[in-house]
């Protein structure tokens, strides 16, 4: 595994080999993420990627994050429940020296609790695949106030994912088993009217 563009192109990531299903590591191979940031820095999506805060959820090794931070993204942070997990992002941070540019919580992604710092502009979930979990996730997520007005949040699942309610779909892509559900919040505004 690899950073597939930007200032840290080419740069390997601590090794999962197949993954580790026991640990739900399931890593985002380089070719989906290659075409989901070619996606994310053109067209509409042009400039989301400068200076956001990304919010990884399910982070696993962290590739989504550390590869927002290789293409502009000012901060990551990144929320891993399990162990494994952790220890491959703590890897993945020191081989990319991100240590001022990111932070890591332990913490159940569909549990977060309040944030406490800024909200996030951008988020990446990688759910273990069919088990509801992003939904529970996103509620936390918009409950706690982690995300920004008009986040872009970017869903990998076994299907096309539902905008649940307060989310508007942007765009949904199939790559392999992999399905990737692109939704925006919808503004207070909008959310108001629709009530």
């Amino acid at each position: 595994m690899r950073i597939v563009g930007g200032r840290f192109r080419g740069r390997k990531l601590a090794e999962v080999g197949a993954g580790d299903a026991a640990a739900h590591l399931r890593p985002t191979p380089d070719r989906v993420r290659e075409a989901l940031f070619n996606m994310l820095g053109s067209g509409r999506f042009g400039r989301v990627l400068e200076g956001a805060r990304v919010l990884d959820l399910f982070a696993g090794t962290g590739a989504l994050g550390f590869e927002a931070l290789s293409r502009g993204a000012a901060h990551v942070t990144f929320v891993e429940n399990g162990a494994a997990g952790r220890a491959l992002i703590r890897e993945n941070i020191d081989k990319l020296q991100a240590m001022g540019t990111t932070r890591l919580f332990r913490r159940d992604a569909t549990r977060l609790g309040d944030n406490r710092g800024a909200p996030f502009t951008l988020v990446f979930m990688d759910p273990p695949y069919g088990q509801g979990l992003g939904a529970q996730a996103l509620g936390s997520a918009t409950k706690g106030g982690w995300l920004a007005t008009d986040a872009l949040v970017i869903w990998e699942e076994a299907a096309p994912q539902p905008a649940p309610t307060g989310f508007v779909i942007e765009d949904q892509r199939k790559y392999g088993a992999s399905h990737i559900t692109l939704m925006r919040q919808k503004p207070a505004s909008e959310m108001d009217s629709s009530a």
